[in-house]
């Protein structure tokens, strides 16, 4: 007997098949498929630390395989499974916070740091330097592609709220990248 391609099957089939029967085969399909765009948000939001984002999603994943049977599929699976691991990073960023010996004011800290000659930033370093919030909006928005109503739902802020901080995470991304231009032309 031939079995079938997961390849082919919808997320819902082999959510469905995880959660009914435990199907390892069927949660491979899905974690291949998610699980590289899950890696790169985390990553991003959270600064680069690649031990920090393989930690989130693998903990994002055993949170999705436990509620699979209790997911609603009013929101496709990527939305629900990004929404896992967008609190499991922002959790993670609490604890960081919370281990610092100082607390150091993000926007201060963008707006006054002098970018020196040895010192080289490119887009995921500048990413890396905003603000949390400014780095969720951005990297949601622009890179993952979700919209501003999507994202007031995710990280239960208002539609205006997103729209700002992607505003301004914009504007600081562009002068970090112009102090770097600046730098290497001195």
């Amino acid at each position: 007997m031939r079995r079938t391609p997961l390849s082919t099957a919808d997320d819902r089939s082999l959510a469905d098949a995880v959660a009914g029967t435990g199907d390892e085969r069927a949660f491979r399909e899905l974690y291949r498929r998610h699980t590289p765009a899950l890696y790169q948000l985390v990553l991003r939001m959270l600064g680069g630390v690649a031990v920090d984002a393989e930690d989130v999603v693998q903990e994002a994943w055993i949170r999705a395989v436990r509620q699979l049977s209790k997911f609603r599929w009013e929101s496709s699976l990527r939305t629900w499974l990004t929404a896992i691991g967008l609190n499991l990073a922002r959790e993670t960023l609490r604890k960081r916070a919370r281990t610092r010996t100082e607390e150091i004011d993000d926007r201060l800290e963008l707006s006054a740091r002098p970018v020196r000659d040895a010192e080289r930033i490119d887009l995921e370093r500048a990413i890396a330097r905003l603000p949390n919030g400014y780095r969720t909006v951005l990297v949601l928005h622009d890179v993952q592609g979700f919209t501003h109503e999507e994202i007031s739902r995710q990280l239960q802020i208002a539609v205006g709220t997103s729209k700002s901080q992607l505003f301004d995470a914009r504007r600081a991304v562009r002068s970090l990248l112009q102090s770097q231009s600046e730098a290497s032309h001195a």
